[in-house]
């Protein structure tokens, strides 16, 4: 679905200071992706990039720093395990007593996930929440918490909670069952610009696209036929 609404986050920095040319610290995505730009110690991961956006408020101050972005993929599979976890959770309660504070507290952070999305779109907050369930979930599947503690309807609105928000509506993935064919297209479209580009013996370009790829781990092969393919590494 198109976007309805876009939004301008405000202003970003590295490690405290405002990224800009004169200051020698603009860090481009090519950069944050391949992990190239002397500042940074790896690369991260698109995935990554959008969970660390996600975590401050579009009107706050983002402040880039090695530290936090390290954080940030730390986080991010933190919560992943947690969503993942709970697919694969079924409701089994036995008719015993439920737990009506913890019951109540998952219902309340599941409700505000909405309140804070339509607070300003307050995406950090929705990720806090989204931190605190992540321990039930986790007791959950090792027993600490007993199923019947919460409501079926709780459950299921848990459930719901977390497709809905991390999925839908951040629009967090798992990198390790990311769409390959968008991918494909992506680089099938820059191997036709650099085989124009070698047919104009433009080879500064060529070589440019065939650099850059192999930084961040796709080596392109010129094959005896005239084609080229790839492998990711």
């Amino acid at each position: 679905m198109m976007a309805r609404y876009w939004v301008h986050n405000n202003m970003i920095t590295i490690n405290g200071r405002k990224m800009g040319k004169s200051y020698g610290n603009v860090i481009r995505l090519t950069d944050l992706f391949a992990g190239t730009h002397p500042l940074l110690e790896q690369g991260y991961s698109p995935m990554t990039i959008r969970f660390f956006i996600l975590q401050t408020h579009y009107r706050s101050t983002l402040d880039f720093s090695n530290e936090a972005l390290q954080a940030a993929e730390k986080g991010l599979a933190r919560l992943w395990s947690a969503f993942e976890t709970l697919q694969k959770l079924e409701y089994s309660g036995n008719g015993s007593p439920i737990n009506e504070e913890l019951d109540k507290q998952v219902r309340a952070f599941c409700e505000d996930c909405a309140t804070a999305m339509n607070d300003d779109i307050s995406t950090a907050r929705v990720l806090a929440n989204l931190f605190e369930l992540a321990p039930v979930i986790n007791s959950l599947r090792g027993g600490q918490v007993k199923m019947h503690e919460i409501t079926e309807d709780t459950f299921a609105l848990l459930k719901t909670t977390w497709h809905t928000y991390l999925l839908d509506i951040l629009g967090l993935r798992s990198e390790e069952t990311a769409d390959t064919g968008k991918l494909d297209g992506v680089l099938q479209l820059l191997i036709d610009i650099r085989k124009e580009a070698k047919g104009r013996k433009d080879y500064a370009t060529s070589d440019k696209i065939r650099n850059q790829l192999q930084a961040i781990g796709i080596q392109l092969k010129d094959e005896k036929d005239g084609t080229v393919s790839y492998a990711i590494d």
